[in-house]
């Protein structure tokens, strides 16, 4: 499952809801990382450094001040050694830029269900179940502080001061020409990932794939398509609007 939680409540099956909100945390994670690919990504006709990373971070930059609204398609491929399973889950991916960023993933197949990320709360709507599990992400102080520095129309230069970013080689994608960029976290940074690699094509200067590789040796893998930069998104895209009758769990 792409996102969940542990709801914590009596009579629940403890080994099913861990595995829930594994998969949940991660899924947050993936999610913003997502936001700061997309967010970061120069625009369209810019002159192409594919070799020159101070180059490349340097129109990141410029591409990251203008940025406002980002919709595109998802597919989230997630690969457990564990069990050699490979699941994958598909959906729209919306994102607002602000004071405090917000973020929409609707996922669509196989099993549809609703992640809202907004003012420091993450909502997790399961229709199955007419469900909504919160989560105040505000307590995740060393998670929070590595997403929030890592996009969000930030500076890209700030990337260097907790990873080693370097320009890898070009690579094709379904017949696009990429930039592959990695990131490495140095030993004095927090993070979930051993390292994350960004796929930015060089026809668009948009991203197609990123991976995130954990330290048990699973990674996560997300593709995306049909991107669109500073489009209005309406109000009502940033909210849950579930039943009224919709179960809430609060999860933390």
């Amino acid at each position: 499952m792409f996102l969940s939680g542990q709801c914590g409540l009596q009579g629940c099956d403890s080994l099913v809801w861990e595995s829930m909100r594994n998969s949940f945390q991660s899924g947050v994670r993936v999610l913003l990382a997502t936001a700061l690919v997309l967010s970061l990504a120069p625009p369209a006709g810019a002159r192409k450094h594919p070799g020159d990373l101070t180059q490349i971070l340097d129109q990141m930059k410029e591409a990251s001040k203008n940025l406002k609204t980002v919709y595109a398609v998802l597919q989230y491929t997630k690969f457990t050694v564990l069990v050699n399973d490979t699941s994958t889950e598909s959906g729209l991916f919306y994102f607002r830029k602000g004071k405090t960023p917000e973020i929409r993933l609707d996922i669509q197949k196989p099993d549809t269900k609703i992640l809202l990320l907004k003012k420091n709360r993450g909502e997790f709507y399961l229709p199955k179940i007419k469900q909504i599990q919160e989560y105040d992400l505000s307590q995740k102080s060393d998670a929070m502080q590595q997403i929030l520095l890592l996009g969000f129309g930030a500076d890209p230069w700030d990337l260097k001061k907790s990873y080693d970013v370097k320009y890898l080689r070009e690579e094709d994608l379904e017949g696009d020409t990429n930039v592959l960029l990695e990131l490495v976290p140095r030993k004095s940074a927090s993070s979930q990932f051993t390292k994350i690699q960004m796929w930015i094509s060089e026809e668009s200067w948009l991203p197609t794939q990123q991976k995130f590789f954990q330290p048990d040796g699973d990674y996560l893998l997300v593709r995306y398509s049909s991107v669109k930069k500073n489009r209005d998104l309406a109000n009502s895209i940033f909210e849950l609007n579930a039943p009224s009758d919709a179960k809430i769990v609060k999860m933390n």
